[in-house]
């Protein structure tokens, strides 16, 4: 059975260390082979302002690793350069420990081990990500912004980050919710209900990953929000 522990951080660099910042994107996984125990990683842009939109964000972006075992993401959380240099380079940063209590799908072909149970109420996480076929874009993203509005306004949603690791094509979706019923309501209702039913239905996808989270600590700064 698959361990698999999550570490998620989201960075906003500061000014003077843009290209730092980019330079970790363009890079993608070969600065992070290195880590022991890491299993998969993805070094990833966001949208502007840490949103959902075509237009990229200059500043903010986020570093997904899937670690074989506790011991390993607790080693990269407590001494480990490659986050010291997120630290050293953010105005703002937001590091979360996560283990899935559900997971189908793959991402760039890889699985998501499930390690925890679903809590029966509070905290939960939610990771949708998706491989978006070419020749539907320009169908898929009008109906990206509406859901937008509606995420980051729904009941319930302390944390909402749109992330890619391809421009247009290949995005995702973390959040951070204060329960699993407030989560699904926004999930099933509204603009986004419309987009997540267009895009089964149209075949919009090559590949998706949908995962829910139990967060195991949240530190950090986030949009001028503190969390943990």
């Amino acid at each position: 059975m698959r361990d698999d522990v999550i570490v998620l951080v989201l960075a906003a660099m500061r000014p003077d260390a843009l290209w730092w910042g980019w330079s970790r994107i363009v890079s993608r996984d070969r600065p992070l082979r290195h880590l022991k125990g890491l299993r998969f990683a993805k070094a990833l842009g966001s949208g502007f302002e840490g949103g959902f939109g075509v237009r990229p964000s200059k500043d903010r972006q986020g570093l997904f690793l899937v670690f074989d075992g506790q011991a390993a993401a607790d080693d990269f959380l407590a001494d480990s350069p490659t986050l010291q240099g997120y630290a050293d380079h953010a105005r703002e940063l937001f590091v979360t420990q996560l283990r899935a209590t559900s997971a189908r799908g793959l991402w760039s072909g890889q699985p998501l081990g499930v390690s925890a149970v679903a809590p029966p109420d509070g905290v939960i996480a939610a990771l949708t990500r998706a491989s978006i076929r070419p020749g539907k874009a320009l169908q898929f993203w009008p109906l990206a912004p509406p859901a937008q509005v509606a995420l980051e306004a729904a009941p319930g949603c302390r944390l909402a980050v749109g992330l890619g690791e391809a421009p247009l094509l290949r995005q995702a979706t973390f959040s951070i919710w204060d329960n699993a019923a407030a989560m699904e309501a926004y999930a099933r209702s509204g603009a986004h209900g419309l987009a997540a039913r267009t895009s089964y239905r149209d075949g919009f996808f090559s590949e998706t990953m949908f995962a829910r989270f139990v967060p195991l600590m949240m530190r950090g700064v986030w949009k001028g929000v503190r969390h943990g």
